[in-house]
């Protein structure tokens, strides 16, 4: 099993493909020098392969977003050959325009977050590269493209809003992030895609609103529910939609981004290091 593209998503993501007799090729945890990576699926669906791992658990929400070991999960997928990423991400809306259901590729991010480790390379000379395009363009051009005709509305661009969790934002923290300019909040993003770009991989993300920020609108505070009242049973609604959606969508688009030529600048995001004789052709000798 060599497959060149992975997608990072929710909680059980595995199921949703099992359930649409999706072909599973196997599973297997990894274990790398920042410790165990979650399970890594594999997939075959109409000749593409792909790998697929559950950021927060395989049978239920395991573990909370400040405390997943992104670098063990990208550092397992890079020795795996892949070399592109695709990120499924539930955030909420900062932006009234965005509303609950909606499909978002997001072109930047405003990290705001306390969390970390930001970076493969502590203590060495080496990881200080550009930022923008934070995502990877052919990627995300691959991804609008492929997005059309999907029965949910597609928003291109958004400024993501990273946050630590486990706890949701105050109502003053999202009025400053509106004001920085935010579209979209949330927890998993960063320091995820930085990793990514360290390691050379190609990365894009796709969002669904599951809500509106705490303040964009006046909601009771209901115990015992999802976000306790922050959304709405209708929202609710929609953002089901999309999750029931979720395997159709990914088997839609995983094609086109397969496909995405790799003449964007995320394979030579470390040249200037290779150039200067700080790094070897070895990747594995430049994170240890």
């Amino acid at each position: 099993m060599t497959p060149k593209i992975a997608l990072i998503a929710r909680v059980g993501a595995h199921k949703s493909f099992l359930d649409a007799g999706v072909e599973r090729l196997g599973v297997r945890g990894y274990d790398t020098p920042y410790g165990p990576s979650r399970p890594v699926h594999f997939f075959r669906h109409e000749g593409l392969e792909f790998a697929l791992l559950s950021r927060h658990g395989e049978q239920g929400y395991e573990i909370s977003a400040p405390f997943i070991n992104s670098r063990a999960n990208l550092y397992a997928l890079k020795d795996l050959g892949v070399e592109k990423v695709l990120a499924w991400v539930a955030p909420g809306s900062l932006n009234g325009d965005m509303a609950p259901g909606d499909l978002v590729v997001p072109h930047d991010v405003l990290d705001e977050g306390k969390g970390g480790p930001h970076t493969f390379y502590a203590g060495v000379g080496w990881g200080f590269i550009r930022n923008h395009p934070l995502f990877c363009p052919e990627l995300r051009k691959g991804l609008l493209a492929a997005l059309a005709g999907v029965p949910f509305r597609v928003r291109d661009g958004a400024v993501y809003v990273a946050t630590t969790g486990p706890r949701l934002e105050t109502a003053a923290e999202i009025r400053k992030f509106r004001f920085l300019g935010g579209d979209l909040v949330g927890q998993t993003l960063a320091p995820e895609v930085f990793l990514a770009r360290e390691l050379e991989l190609c990365y894009a993300a796709l969002t669904y609103v599951v809500n509106y920020a705490e303040g964009l609108a006046e909601r009771p505070y209901q115990p015992g529910v999802l976000f306790e009242g922050l959304a709405t049973a209708a929202e609710l609604a929609r953002v089901a939609a999309v999750e029931k959606a979720f395997p159709e969508i990914i088997l839609k688009v995983l094609p086109a981004l397969a496909g995405a030529p790799r003449s964007c600048p995320c394979p030579r995001l470390m040249e200037r290091y290779r150039l200067r004789g700080d790094l070897g052709d070895d990747w594995k000798t430049w994170v240890r």
